[in-house]
């Protein structure tokens, strides 16, 4: 049987729900992704050019850092992995957790939250970005979480 570990990061506490929802129905581990810097609101600004966030997404290399948990994802064999999109694409603090760890061999599925952005580019990104690694198409979960949906994803 696979071990499955269920990371995200969440600001404002919606992808952490969707977190939930799936570590109760794979019964798997649950790990946050928490920001060395949390962000406050005025970081999160996305109308605001200087924001934090902003400053972040415009940077392609930028990787803000994390503080690292007791949980290790190279142990597990499927890393469910939730965010916000931001721009259109994962936070950059997303590519500071695929980068910090060897998951090579490990089955990567992308989990998201959004107020307006879909999940294809999304996809595609880290696809793009992660050659190396086994990211599978993602799930966008603004509303429920289907208990089947995810299950189908683990068989």
């Amino acid at each position: 049987m696979s071990k499955i570990l269920v990371s995200y990061f969440s600001v404002s506490g919606v992808t952490k729900n969707k977190a939930k929802e799936i570590a109760s129905i794979l019964n798997s581990t649950l790990d946050e992704i928490v920001p060395s810097k949390l962000y406050s609101e005025d970081d999160l600004d996305w109308r605001n050019k200087n924001s934090r966030s902003t400053l972040e997404m415009k940077d392609e290399k930028s990787r803000p850092e994390f503080i690292k948990s007791s949980v290790n994802p190279e142990d597990f064999d499927i890393i469910f992995i939730g965010f916000p999109i931001w721009w259109g694409v994962e936070p950059r603090i997303i590519d500071t957790y695929l980068e910090a760890y060897n998951l090579k061999g490990k089955t990567i599925i992308p989990f998201a939250t959004s107020g307006g952005s879909p999940m294809g580019y999304c996809d595609e990104h880290l696809q793009k970005l992660y050659p190396n690694l086994n990211i599978k198409n993602g799930l966008l979960l603004n509303f429920g979480v289907e208990k089947d949906e995810i299950l189908k994803l683990v068989k």
